[in-house]
Parts: C-alpha cells; sequence; structure tokens
C-alpha cells in the first residue's frame, strides 16, 4: 500500500461520521498518494464535497474531487476509478436489510466484484494501531492463481499490520475428515491440518508470521473468518476472491458477499491480476 499514487475516496453526504475519510487520511499520510474525492449523485453537493477537500487540504494532503454520476454507484466509482488512475477504493459499508438483500443486490456487493482495484470497505470507528489484522487465505487451493492472491492478501496484511503497528494473523478453514477420501491425507483431520499448516511454511518463514497467529481450523470459511475476527478483535479483515464461473460474468466468490456484514472490522478485498484486467476493459468499453 506503499506505492498507492491514488486513492479515491467515496464521500457519502448522507453519513456524517466520514469513516471513510478518516481511514484515507491514515493511509495517505503513510504512502504520500494523493486523495481524489468523489460523490456519485446527480444532486447538488459541492458545499459538501468543498468542505471534506479544503479540510484535507489544510492536514497537508494533496487532494482533488469531484462529482459524478454513471448510470449506478458501482459503474460510477469504477469509471472514476479508472480516470483518476486510483489504486485503491475506500468506502463506507452501509449494510442494508435481510429483506433488501433478498430483493435486490447489494451495492458494496457489486463494487467488491466489478470494481478493477482493491476495495477498503470501512465498517468501525475503531482505531487502527496496534490492533490485529486477519488475513483470510484457502489455502487448499493450490493452482497458480489462488497461490498468487494468497501472497496479495498476505502481503496487504502485512502491511496494513506495519502500518497499524499492530500484529498479522493468517486463518485457512479446511474441510472435515472423510474416511472415504481418496488421499489419505483427508480422512483424519489430524493429517488434514499439518497438510494445510505445511502449506503455510513459505508465507510465514517470508512475513515472520508465528505459529500462533496462524489459524488453521474446520469448518466452513463464511463461519470461520467472522468467528475469529472477533476473538481477535481484528481492525482490519484482508480477503481475496478468484472468478467461479469464467470472465463471461466476472463473478466473485460468495464468501466475502457472504462475511461482509458479520466481520466486525473493517474489509479489504482483493482480486487477482487476470480479472483486474477483464473488469477495465469491462469499464474501457462502456
Amino acid at each position: 500500500m506503499q506505492a498507492l499514487p491514488c486513492i479515491l475516496v467515496v464521500l457519502d453526504p448522507k453519513q456524517p461520521d466520514d469513516l471513510a475519510v478518516k481511514r484515507a487520511r491514515l493511509i495517505a499520510s503513510a504512502s504520500q498518494a494523493r486523495l481524489h474525492l468523489l460523490v456519485a449523485s446527480k444532486d447538488d453537493h459541492d458545499a459538501y464535497i468543498t468542505r471534506i477537500q479544503q479540510e484535507l487540504q489544510g492536514q497537508g494532503m494533496v487532494v482533488t474531487a469531484e462529482q459524478a454520476w454513471h448510470d449506478s454507484l458501482h459503474q460510477t466509482i469504477a469509471c472514476v476509478q479508472q480516470a483518476e488512475g486510483c489504486g485503491l477504493v475506500i468506502k463506507q459499508h452501509v449494510p442494508d436489510s435481510a429483506l433488501k438483500r433478498a430483493l435486490l443486490t447489494p451495492d458494496d456487493w457489486k463494487l467488491m466484484r466489478y470494481c478493477p482495484c482493491p476495495v477498503l470497505l470501512v465498517k468501525t470507528e475503531a482505531p487502527w494501531t496496534g490492533g490485529n489484522v486477519l488475513a483470510a487465505v484457502d489455502v487448499g487451493n493450490a493452482d497458480i492463481e489462488h497461490r498468487t492472491l494468497h501472497a496479495s492478501i498476505i502481503q496487504h496484511g502485512h502491511q496494513i499490520a506495519a502500518l497499524a503497528e499492530g500484529n498479522l494473523h493468517v486463518i485457512s478453514a479446511h474441510p472435515s475428515a472423510m474416511l472415504s477420501a481418496a488421499d489419505p491425507a483427508f480422512q483424519l483431520k489430524e493429517t488434514i491440518e499439518a497438510r494445510y499448516r505445511a502449506a503455510c511454511k513459505q508465507f510465514q518463514a517470508e512475513f515472520n508470521i508465528p505459529d500462533g497467529q496462524l489459524h488453521i481450523e474446520e469448518g466452513p470459511a463464511d463461519a470461520l473468518i467472522p468467528r475469529v475476527c472477533h476473538q481477535l478483535n481484528a481492525v482490519v479483515t484482508v480477503i481475496g476472491t478468484v472468478a467461479r464461473t469464467g470472465f463471461s460474468g466476472a463473478l466473485m466468490g460468495n464468501t466475502a458477499e457472504v462475511v461482509l456484514d458479520a466481520l466486525e472490522s473493517d474489509v479489504l478485498v482483493l482480486k487477482p491480476d487476470d480479472i483486474i484486467d477483464h473488469l477495465e476493459q469491462l469499464v474501457a468499453q462502456r
């Protein structure tokens, strides 16, 4: 995150606490990134966006700003992100009701799916300083796409922990043992856990993650990640996604969507480079 040239900060005039601005200020102060403020709306919010811009400039930040609208919230954010060359989008997460989620795809789910760069969804006012950072990986998938994504997740988690002067924890969920499994290693819980821990040794050594901060647990990831996040009182959870149905849908795995409202921390969502490239092409075609 140190090499960010520009951060896109999505402002919401309906949210008076400006949580996204607070996180952007912290990251920009460490990375020296330019902040680009965006109000995605058809209504006039010039006074609001000018006030936020002037406050940040008064604190020594390099800040540009605009108001825009391109058909939908996530499309507006993606278009501005590409136009400004932003390497990170920061937005305050506002959870939808269960009924609304059942009827409509939430805006933040669409943003996580279609934004061609990492997205930080801010959920709490809790300071990052001294806090735990949780990186969620699926080391059971060893293909090159997953391995590359795992490396990115761990690296981003390490950078955030360094920025916050906190500790990096890593979680990977593993399946239950099955006596009928073709591979004997998956017939006993102990051998499954041993295999998963062995798969973590390389990044443990590279990023100096002790065994006590590596959590290999049995069960579904969408239940374990929020539980471990709560146990650690994590301030940020870093999670990734790989397309399951090819580029035709540019769909993300749904774990990030399912856990978003359950997590009691800010959430950083990452995607592999090839999906990012595809999403950039989609934005360019609009």
